[in-house]
């Protein structure tokens, strides 16, 4: 019988073998055409048998046992003295698979690479190692490179804060179109000399990329990104509302007044303290008599002396790496005590971590007010309302109400630096009815964050209404306000106005860029060990 769509192949007979199936095949054409000269010839040389593995049938592996010719040419003169005869869509020179099967296994190594893609293909009835997967992958060939007219570039980590790529997007069809080894203005610029044709470039506000842009397409537009735009204003906001934080009051439900819960997660106050203890730092020697005569705690007095030193050292004129060396600090955190526009905007981010407990904090003021100050008691009481935390963290937690600081009187918790910067980012309509009314009340308490409310809004406007023509106008009125955090924002995009401008008045943006970040992220998770540029190169533009 003949295998199903190959003309020439005749099967002889069809074997078991353990679990697989043997299919012993021979050539039933007379004449075999040269590859070459494309005479046709029926002279043959010889024969050997050719072992092709097959997919599966029936669960059961499967291999081709081909009984191949080889042909002498019969073209005088031809470079081809002799030639093997091939069968398409069977057989192809030096091939141990099917194309069948090696389509199979190209599909799987994209999809899952090494290991895994390995114990798939066996499953599948088809045995072969990662590496054997990982060549495939590799040996594919890339995809044509269209012509992009709408690009967009951003930069991924392949390992943060020491190697980045970046990617390039076909903005029009929402596929990957390359990836560039590193983030700088060079490759970038080099590849979009040799793929001309572009004339609307979207990016970020990052130099290197739009230094790039200049250089190897000068005609196309550039568009500043809104979704990096938006992430920039929500940075400056959250340093607005820190230098602001002493206004994030709530309407008080009663007379009696108290300090608002500390929304530091306190988990680590106690080994701070105790390094603190063993390193020789002053502690109070005399209990708190009111909520006003709590001290600092700790880590937050150890803080505010390190940002003093680190700006002391840079004012002298010494150098980060320096001053690094010196105070015995990492080098991050000395730029970041270096970058910050004041110590409360440290503060605000070493303390503001989210807790556990903080959800369950009303309650525990309740029940302490009312006289029950068993931590155990307590722990059970929040863990019948959801508290998945330890006993240990509600100890901490109240341990601050036995030597000296009163509780806070009943009513809800002040809202955390981070909470009330996304209240200001968030559409009014959007808001919980409890949540706007406390907004309302720390914004008519406090004219600076009102005026930082309607800039916000202002800004809103302009951008999902496209509207980039009235930005001029926005970051003079920003600039002859008293909000440094928002004026250092504004004051920034005046030095890239122009594609700023376009990222707020035309219709495109990277967000197809942003969702290829994250798939290119789940790639190099499934190739966490093996994932060299090249290889991961090849699965984002061929399996995206």
């Amino acid at each position: 019988m003949l295998l199903p769509h190959l003309a020439g192949v005749v099967v002889e007979t069809v074997q078991g073998a353990g679990s697989g199936l043997r299919i012993v095949a021979r050539a039933r054409v007379r004449e075999v055409a040269c590859p070459r000269c494309g005479v046709a010839s029926g002279v043959v040389h010889g024969r050997y048998r050719r072992r092709l593995r097959d997919a599966a049938v029936g669960g059961r592996d499967v291999v081709i046992d081909l009984l191949v010719r080889r042909m002498r040419c019969a073209q005088t003169g031809c470079a081809t003295v002799t030639f093997a005869e091939q069968f398409p869509g069977l057989s192809s020179p030096h091939a141990r698979y099917t194309p069948l099967a090696e389509a199979i296994t190209e599909a799987i190594g994209l999809a899952l690479a090494g290991r895994p893609g390995a114990r798939l293909a066996r499953t599948l009835g088809l045995p072969l190692g990662r590496d054997t997967l990982l060549r495939r992958v590799r040996a594919l060939d890339d995809p044509p490179v269209p012509v992009v007219q709408v690009l967009g570039v951003d930069d991924f980590a392949l390992r943060r804060s020491h190697d980045y790529g970046t990617v390039l997007i076909d903005l029009d069809s929402h596929r990957p179109v390359d990836l560039l080894p590193g983030r700088a203005a060079a490759p970038f610029a080099a590849w979009l000399t040799a793929h001309p044709g572009t004339t609307v470039i979207c990016r970020d506000r990052a130099g290197a990329y739009a230094t790039g842009a200049s250089t190897g397409a000068p005609t196309a537009i550039q568009v500043a990104d809104r979704y990096h735009l938006w992430a920039n204003l929500g940075e400056a906001v959250r340093k607005c509302v820190t230098t602001h934080r002493d206004s994030l009051i709530l309407p008080p439900p009663t007379a009696t007044t108290g300090d608002a819960a500390d929304p530091q997660d306190d988990d680590q106050v106690p080994d701070i303290a105790s390094r603190e203890i063993r390193s020789g730092a002053s502690q109070p020697q005399d209990p708190p008599t009111s909520a006003l005569d709590v001290p600092d705690k700790l880590i937050i007095i150890r803080t505010r002396r390190r940002y003093a030193d680190v700006n002391q050292l840079l004012a002298e004129g010494v150098s980060r790496n320096q001053v690094a060396r010196i105070l015995g600090l990492d080098i991050q955190t000395v730029r970041r005590f270096a970058n910050a526009t004041s110590v409360e905007e440290v503060l605000t981010a070493s303390t503001e971590r989210a807790s556990k407990i903080d959800r369950f904090k009303e309650h525990l003021h309740r029940r302490w007010n009312e006289g029950i100050t068993d931590a155990s008691a307590l722990t059970e009481e929040i863990q019948s309302l959801g508290y998945t935390g330890s006993a240990q963290t509600v100890r901490r937690y109240v341990r601050r109400f036995r030597h000296g600081q009163p509780a806070p009187a009943e009513g809800p918790i002040a809202p955390t630096v981070r909470r009330t910067s996304r209240w200001l980012m968030t559409r009014p309509d959007r808001h919980d009815p409890d949540d706007r009314a406390t907004l309302a009340a720390i914004l008519e308490a406090c004219p600076a964050l009102a005026r930082l409310a309607d800039h916000v809004t202002g800004f809103a406007t302009m951008m999902t209404q496209l509207k980039g023509q009235r930005l001029p106008d926005w970051i003079t009125a920003v600039e002859a306000d008293n909000l440094p955090a928002l004026t250092s924002f504004a004051s920034h995009l005046r030095h890239d106005l122009a594609a700023v401008t376009n990222g707020l008045t035309l219709p495109y943006s990277s967000g197809a860029v942003e969702g290829t970040v994250n798939k290119i992220k789940n790639f190099k998770r499934a190739m966490y060990g093996r994932a060299n540029f090249d290889l991961l190169r090849k699965r984002v533009l061929l399996a995206t």
